[in-house]
């Protein structure tokens, strides 16, 4: 399946969502993350970051879709990671 999540944690916080992310996900902005991943990393994902989160503070927002066919991504000014495949 294909996520995007995006997070806003508080200060101290913040640094250990972001590795936590971008062990599943690829980094595309700020606290923006985005890519294919499995159901069962999806579990995981959640669970770690619902461990290091106050949830009176801090928002954690993911949509999944099962495919990206009916979907467009335009990027606009400088892409800040880009998934290129390198072979």
């Amino acid at each position: 399946m294909f996520a995007i999540l995006y997070y806003d944690f508080g200060e101290k916080r913040v640094a250990k969502a972001l590795k936590i992310c971008r062990k599943y996900l690829t980094h595309v902005q700020n606290s923006v993350f985005e890519g294919e991943i499995t159901e069962a990393n999806l579990k995981k994902l959640k669970y770690e970051l619902k461990s290091k989160m106050n949830e009176e503070e801090d928002s954690l927002i993911i949509y999944t879709f099962q495919n990206m066919k009916y979907s467009k991504r335009e990027v606009f000014g400088k892409e800040k990671n880009t998934t290129d495949v390198i072979i």
